[in-house]
C-alpha cells in the first residue's frame, strides 16, 4: 500500500489536522491519481461535523478532485499516465441496478460508494481528496479537457454537475426563464451554466451585495429576496427555479414565483426538514423536485460543455494549513466562490 499525506477530521468538534492515509495497491481496473487540487464543498463541513448523521473518524474529506494519472491497472484502456483527470462524489456503485445501468450511479439502489466516509468493496473506509494521491476504479474517473485549468475544474466535479444536471433535465435553454436562489459555490456555477445554455437568468439573493458579480457571471437580472416587492414583481415568472442554498426557506413564497407548470428544484441540502402547502403546487400545476449530483457519463458531458463554453469555477487557492480557516469562512459566506486546496502544500 501507498502511504500519503492528508488532512483529516478526528472528531465532530476538533479542527482538521495533518495525518497520513493508506491507498490500496493499484488493481487491474484502478487508476492512481496524483491530486493537484481539491475543492472544499459545504457538504464536507456537514459531514466532518456529523451534521448529516454520525461520521466515522478519522475522516479525510474532499470530493472535488483534479489531478494527473501516475499509474494505471493492467486492464485500464481509457486512461494513461499523464492524463488530466477528475473524481467527484462517487468511487463505486453496484453497476447492476436500473439506475446504474442507465448511467445514474448516484441513485444506485444498493447505495453508491462515496469518495469519503463510505465502506468500500474491500471493507475499508473511503478517504477523500484532502490528500496527495488517491486510487480509484477507472469507471469513476473522468477526463478534464484541455483548456480547463485543474484548479478551476476541481469544483466542477461537485458544484458543476450538481447544477448542470437539473438545468439540463428541466430544459434550461433559449426561451426559458431560470431563477437561481443563492450566489454561492453552487449558485455561481448555476448562473454560468444556465447562461451558457441560453436561458434568461435571474439571481434571487438575500441582498444585492453580490449583484455586480452575478451580472458579470451571466445573470440578466438580480433581485433581493429580503425585499417583499421582489415576490410581488416576479410572481408567476419562472420556468425553472434552482434552489442552491442550505438554509430553511419559505417554500410556498418561492413556489409562487413559478409560472404555470414550472419546476422548483432543490440541490441545496438544509439539515432541517422543509414544509410546503400542497396547494402551492396543485393550483398551478407546479412541480417541486430534488436532484443529486449526476452520473459519471453526465459528469463527463458537463466537463466537455464547460470546456466548450470556457466555464470554470471562481476559485480562491489556499494551502492546506488554511483549511480550518476556510471552513469558518464558508460558514460566514466569505468566499467567492469556491476554496480549492493546493495539495502540494500537504507535503
Amino acid at each position: 500500500m501507498l502511504t500519503v499525506p492528508a488532512y483529516a477530521a478526528t472528531s465532530a468538534t476538533e479542527p482538521l489536522a495533518p495525518t497520513t492515509v493508506e491507498r490500496r495497491d493499484v488493481g487491474p481496473h484502478d487508476v492512481l491519481i496524483d491530486i493537484k487540487y481539491c475543492g472544499i464543498c459545504h457538504s464536507d463541513i456537514h459531514n466532518v461535523r456529523s451534521e448529516w448523521g454520525p461520521a466515522t473518524y478519522p475522516l479525510v474529506p474532499g470530493h472535488e478532485i483534479a489531478g494527473i494519472v501516475t499509474q494505471v491497472g493492467s486492464e485500464v484502456t481509457r486512461y494513461a499516465v499523464g492524463d488530466r483527470v477528475g473524481v467527484g462524489c462517487m468511487v463505486n456503485s453496484c453497476r447492476e441496478c436500473v439506475p446504474c445501468l442507465r448511467g445514474e450511479e448516484q441513485y444506485c439502489l444498493k447505495g453508491n460508494t462515496l469518495t469519503y466516509g463510505s465502506i468500500d468493496a474491500d471493507g475499508t473506509l473511503t478517504q477523500g481528496g484532502y490528500s496527495t494521491h488517491v486510487v480509484v476504479n477507472d469507471d469513476f474517473v473522468v477526463t478534464i479537457p484541455e483548456g480547463l485549468g485543474l484548479d478551476e475544474a476541481a469544483p466542477l466535479l461537485c458544484a458543476g454537475i450538481t447544477t448542470y444536471s437539473p438545468l439540463r433535465r428541466w430544459g434550461a435553454g433559449p426561451g426559458k426563464k431560470v431563477a437561481v436562489i443563492g450566489l454561492g459555490g453552487l449558485g455561481h456555477m448555476a448562473v454560468k451554466i444556465a447562461h451558457a445554455m441560453g436561458a434568461e437568468v435571474t439571481v434571487l439573493s438575500q441582498s444585492l451585495k453580490k449583484m455586480d458579480d452575478g451580472l458579470r457571471l451571466g445573470a440578466d437580472h438580480y433581485y433581493a429576496t429580503s425585499d417583499p416587492a421582489t415576490f410581488e414583481q416576479l410572481a408567476g415568472t419562472f420556468d425553472v427555479i434552482l434552489n442552491t442554498v442550505s438554509a430553511k426557506l419559505d417554500l410556498d413564497t418561492f413556489l409562487g414565483l413559478l409560472a404555470v407548470g414550472g419546476t422548483m428544484v432543490n440541490v441545496g441540502a438544509p439539515a432541517e426538514p422543509l414544509s410546503l402547502n400542497v396547494f402551492s403546487l396543485i393550483m398551478q400545476g407546479r412541480v417541486y423536485a430534488g436532484s443529486l449530483i449526476g452520473g459519471v457519463r453526465e459528469t463527463q458531458e458537463m466537463l466537455d460543455f464547460c470546456a466548450e463554453h470556457g466555464i470554470g469555477a471562481e476559485v480562491e487557492i489556499i494551502p492546506a494549513e488554511k483549511i480550518n480557516e476556510a471552513y469558518e469562512r464558508v460558514l460566514a459566506s466569505d468566499v467567492r466562490y469556491r476554496f480549492v486546496i493546493d495539495t502540494a502544500t500537504l507535503v
